[in-house]
């Protein structure tokens, strides 16, 4: 296990296959300063979280494969953003002229400086200073994103492809806004239909052989799936997603209904069935890539340079 305040990595005993998985919004480690800064009770402040996450995808260090999960909570900092989506709005001194102010993560108040949590309710009861986003983004976003591609980069050195699952977990019920992509807990709201959502933006990142073989393995355990709709993953799948370059990254959401009490953040008698579940998916993913896609995931083209 690799470790710091922010952030950890939890390392398998023998690297035995080209996956990454990685958790970014599980994160449940709350400053205090920024529990002060809030408007929220904690129970609110928490409704953005992926509920665990980093729990029910553990078991794929016993399948030789790396966990990289945040301490931190998303609604803090967004790792799965840009990393200068900024809302001037929120702040009391200007932004840098180079944070992207206009993206549609912006405006809806998800930006990698959170305005609201997931029920639509603004974080802050007062605007912040510039410095302290500035900070959060050089001293947490920074490093965890370095740690990502050295993962990523050690593991096509070793296996000459890679493989990230970007993990995340859905509300049982969303509305979806009308900027695409994007969807939001809502308290009027339409039952979701599918057990997981993967999202590989729509063929760009990642193979598609890729997106069935995972669709095809959790419907063959029993589970509802869709692919891209309503999330067609977020910056961390589309950043890491070059396929050409044999670097391929999927996004999955887990239907928070199967395993947790929604209300109450707190485990339901399904998170033990369902975590067993999903290291038989992980299981199946790793030796079915071994035995049958690897030249499909190599890279098709020479290796850019970063």
């Amino acid at each position: 296990m690799q470790d710091n305040k922010f952030f950890q990595i939890d390392l398998p005993e023998t690297r035995s296959g080209p996956f990454v998985f990685n958790s970014p919004h599980s994160g449940r480690d709350y400053p205090l300063q920024f529990v002060r800064a809030s408007r929220l009770d904690s129970l609110a402040l928490r409704r953005s979280e992926d509920f665990l996450v980093d729990e029910l995808f553990a078991a794929a260090t016993r399948h030789g494969a790396p966990v990289l999960k945040a301490r931190f909570p998303r609604a803090w900092l967004d790792v799965n953003r840009e990393p200068y989506e900024l809302d001037p709005a929120m702040f009391a001194t200007p932004l840098p002229a180079f944070a992207n102010t206009r993206s549609a993560r912006v405006t809806n108040g998800l930006g990698t400086i959170a305005r609201i949590v997931a029920e639509n309710e603004e974080i802050y009861s007062a605007p912040l200073d510039t410095s302290e986003a500035l900070a959060r983004i050089d001293h947490v976003y920074k490093p965890y994103h370095a740690a990502l591609r050295g993962l990523l980069a050690e593991t096509i050195v070793e296996f000459g492809y890679g493989i990230l699952i970007d993990c995340h977990s859905m509300p049982s019920a969303h509305a979806v806004s009308p900027i695409g992509g994007l969807a939001f807990s809502s308290r009027r709201t339409e039952p979701l239909r599918a057990d997981f959502v993967l999202g590989d933006r729509y063929g760009s990142a990642c193979s598609p052989v890729l997106t069935h073989l995972v669709a095809n393995i959790l419907r063959d355990l029993g589970y509802r799936v869709a692919v891209n709709k309503p999330y067609a993953g977020g910056f961390i799948t589309e950043h890491y997603g070059r396929p050409v370059n044999g670097l391929h990254a999927l996004q999955i959401e887990v239907n928070r209904a199967l395993y947790m009490d929604e209300a109450r953040l707190e485990k339901s008698t399904g998170f033990q069935a369902l975590a067993q579940d999903i290291e038989t998916f992980i299981g199946r993913l790793a030796a079915e890539t071994a035995n049958e896609h690897t030249h499909i995931f190599a890279a098709s083209a020479p290796l850019a340079a970063e």
